[in-house]
């Protein structure tokens, strides 16, 4: 059975960082792009990165490139997510996510539905 367990959230002033972690077992890594994802209240799921896991790279949004990283330790089978300088805009539940299709020219997908396994998410709260 498939399990992501992410950890990490909490609460931060702007300006702070937090790292998030996604264990994950029980997958084969038959497809090889990972990523992470955000959900505000009110608001629709959006990736924040993704990783094709084939050479490590790594692809972010304009919201997040230059603060976000993300990198994945095959050794642990953990996912991270690296977040600094965070906005309060930044607030939202994190959820990492696994089992997507490479596209061409060994791109990774940013729509959620192409994501077949989900972690249950960790909030992060960002204040003023």
């Amino acid at each position: 059975q498939v399990q992501l367990v992410e950890s990490g959230g909490g609460s931060v002033q702007a300006g702070g960082s937090l790292r998030l972690s996604c264990v994950v077992s029980g997958y084969t890594y038959r497809r090889k792009c990972l990523g992470w994802f955000r959900q505000a209240p009110g608001k629709e799921r959006e990736g924040v990165a993704t990783i094709y896991l084939v050479d490590g790279r790594t692809s972010y949004p304009g919201s997040v490139k230059g603060r976000f990283t993300a990198s994945h330790d095959t050794s642990k089978n953990t996912l991270y997510l690296q977040m600094n300088t965070l906005k309060p805009e930044d607030t939202a539940m994190y959820y990492c996510a696994a089992d997507s299709p490479v596209l061409p020219w060994n791109r990774c997908s940013w729509a959620s539905s192409t994501y077949n396994y989900w972690g249950q998410g960790t909030q992060v709260t960002v204040s003023s």
